[in-house]
This record gives C-alpha cells, structure tokens and sequence, in this order.
C-alpha cells in the first residue's frame, strides 16, 4: 500500500490511513533517510493509536516507551546511535521485539539481523515535489 502526504497538513489522516491497514504484525520497520520524517510519521501515528504523552525520537535512550489507548503499550525505537550489534543484544531487544505490543523502530537498517520475517517494513521517501510517500 503507498500514502501520499502532500504537506504537514495530511499527516493526521496519513496517520490513520496507516493506522487502518497495518497488517497483523506488532513490529514496524521504519526506513527512510535523515529527514524523510520517521519520527513525526510515527508521532502522528501514536497521536492516532491514542497515545498522550509527550512524543519524541528516543535518538539517546534508544527507545520510549509510550501508553495509547485501554493501556495499550508502544515501543518506539532510534537505533542511530549503536555502534555494535551487542549493544542491541544487552537493551534486551526480544522482551520488546516478542511482547506483543506494537513496536515502531527508526534506523533498522542497523539491526537488519535481528528482524523477523514478520516485521512490516515501511519506506518513507521524499519525492521530488516535497510530498512524501509512505509505502509497506
């Protein structure tokens, strides 16, 4: 499926474009490059699943953790910042990867090792007008 979101203005029902056909999976892949807008795609997608806090990429603790809606608990991770697999390893990243919560995870490129089969990959690419588009 692809969304296009023309301006900042769309990203709300981007957001819940996205939100109504995720597929079954818990794991998301966010791939796109520095600037692509990951993290305010993934806000906005959070803001739709319910969640209040304060959203923000988590660049130095490598990842939030977040409260939507009946409780429901998101994960959302930036590994931009490992320098080694390892570091992945000690975070403990299966008790989050296999909790059955929704997980959102920016620079996956990183820890593509460590990614199931299962795991929905999701691309977000600037095109040439400024729009982008987001596709899985």
């Amino acid at each position: 499926m692809e969304i296009r979101i023309n301006n900042i203005n769309d990203i709300d029902t981007a957001a819940r474009l996205f939100i109504d056909n995720m597929p079954q999976g818990k794991v998301f892949a966010f791939y796109g490059k520095m600037g692509a807008g990951k993290t305010t795609f993934i806000k906005a997608v959070c803001e739709g699943l319910g969640v209040n806090d304060v959203i923000t990429s988590p660049t130095f603790a490598i990842v939030n953790e977040y409260e939507g809606k009946e409780h429901a608990v998101i994960y959302h991770f930036d590994f931009y910042r490992i320098k080694k697999i390892e570091e992945v390893y000690d975070m403990g990243y299966e008790e989050y990867f296999f909790s059955g919560n929704l997980c959102f995870i920016e620079w996956p490129e990183l820890i593509e090792d460590l990614l199931t089969d299962n795991v929905t990959r999701v691309k977000i690419e600037e095109t040439e007008d400024g729009s982008r588009l987001v596709s899985f």
